[in-house]
């Protein structure tokens, strides 16, 4: 075995048996990601359906009660209760009852008997404005199938030859990717990043700041290793940590969430291992130049949580943000990471598409990790 490699095999494992001695740092490594997977992918959705629905029906006839049952059938809306007036109505909105409620007037089954158009009031709750929009597409469209369908009816009964007549223009909607429109699909690709660029900052942040604290610096100082030597093997433990946090959130989406892997697994795992070792050299860079744990753990997060949940585009669209915030996002890794899951899950798309963001992941890493080998000084003070 060359020399370097029997130094960076001491340094590793040194830094190995010292993680196994903490459990804290095990708990850290492997039950936090665990934890995030499931509360993430149980809890965290954008599917908006079963939306809780009030109904005051003047009406109260079969043509009211056709249009109410259209609502019920649906799986957007689920009708919690009947009300008798405006301030029923009112009282279940501020209760969260209902998000919203449909209105039906007492010349309704009237007017459309008469051939004129009924008027329907929807009353939705705004303070959550992505639901309301959302729920209010979803009525109208119930609104106006259900209008469409009377009206080719009263049309055949008036002039049945005409009424036989196809219809000039329809549309055939054809999802290509996330077929089922399940946002959980979309969402733990995204996920993954996260909790790796989280969990692998944290751990190494706390590597060479452990050392200043714990007065062993000088030991590491005097050892007969070159720099890069030693940040390779401190950083060789948290990398196999990172591995096994990638294969459980894999098989957590594989198996428990059934989020469907349409690309190439070894071409998903070989770019993982590059962004895992571009989120570990950050962890190690905060470590070298913070020298207190508890200083390092809080830049870690700074310099992780908040980027990969805000700019990487795990949730918040970055298209809908200002330029120059768009501007910014430029420079977080787990933007590129995020397009690169989601593309192989969901696209299964290869290099040939993605070697941009693979690139700026092979750019990332030799940066930040020359840098935390330049910064890093082998002498006390």
């Amino acid at each position: 075995m060359p020399l370097f490699l029997r130094r960076i095999t001491a340094v590793g494992r040194k830094e190995f048996l010292h993680v196994l001695r903490d459990p804290r740092s095990l708990a850290l490594g492997i039950l936090m990601p665990l934890i995030m997977l499931f509360l993430f992918g149980y809890a965290l959705t954008l599917d908006v359906d079963r939306v809780p629905l009030a109904v005051w029906d003047q009406s109260n006839t079969p043509q009211s009660r056709e249009l109410i049952s259209r609502f019920e059938g649906s799986r957007y809306f689920s009708l919690r209760q009947h009300v008798a007036s405006y301030r029923q109505l009112e009282q279940a909105v501020d209760r969260r009852d209902a998000l919203i409620a449909l209105v039906i007037p007492a010349d309704f089954a009237t007017r459309l008997g008469a051939g004129t158009q009924p008027v329907l009031q929807l009353i939705l709750d705004g303070s959550d404005p992505n639901t309301a929009t959302i729920a209010q597409g979803y009525a109208e469209a119930i609104v106006l199938t259900w209008s469409r369908q009377i009206s080719l009816a009263a049309l055949q009964r008036r002039f049945p030859q005409q009424a036989a007549q196809p219809i000039p223009l329809e549309i055939r909607p054809r999802v290509w990717f996330n077929s089922d429109l399940v946002s959980r699909n979309f969402i733990f690709p995204g996920l993954i990043p996260v909790i790796m660029m989280i969990v692998a900052a944290l751990l190494t942040s706390l590597s060479m700041a452990r050392e200043w604290e714990t007065g062993t610096m000088e030991q590491i100082v005097t050892m007969p290793v070159r720099k890069w030597e030693l940040i390779i093997g401190k950083l060789a433990p948290y990398f196999c940590i990172g591995v096994v946090d990638l294969l459980l959130s894999v098989g957590v989406g594989y198996y428990v969430f059934a989020v469907p892997l349409k690309g190439s697994l070894l071409l998903l795992s070989g770019l993982s291992l590059l962004f895992l070792v571009g989120a570990l050299a950050v962890g190690m860079l905060i470590s070298i130049i913070a020298k207190s744990q508890l200083l390092a753990s809080q830049l870690a997060l700074l310099v992780t949580v908040l980027p990969a949940f805000l700019l990487s585009g795990f949730i918040f669209p970055l298209e809908n943000m200002p330029a120059p915030i768009q501007a910014v996002s430029h420079i977080v890794v787990a933007r590129y990471f995020v397009t690169i899951l989601r593309g192989i899950y969901l696209k299964d798309v290869g290099l040939e598409t993605l070697w941009p963001q693979a690139l700026f992941l092979v750019g990332f890493a030799v940066l930040i990790l020359s840098v935390a080998v330049l910064k890093f000084k082998k002498k006390l003070g």
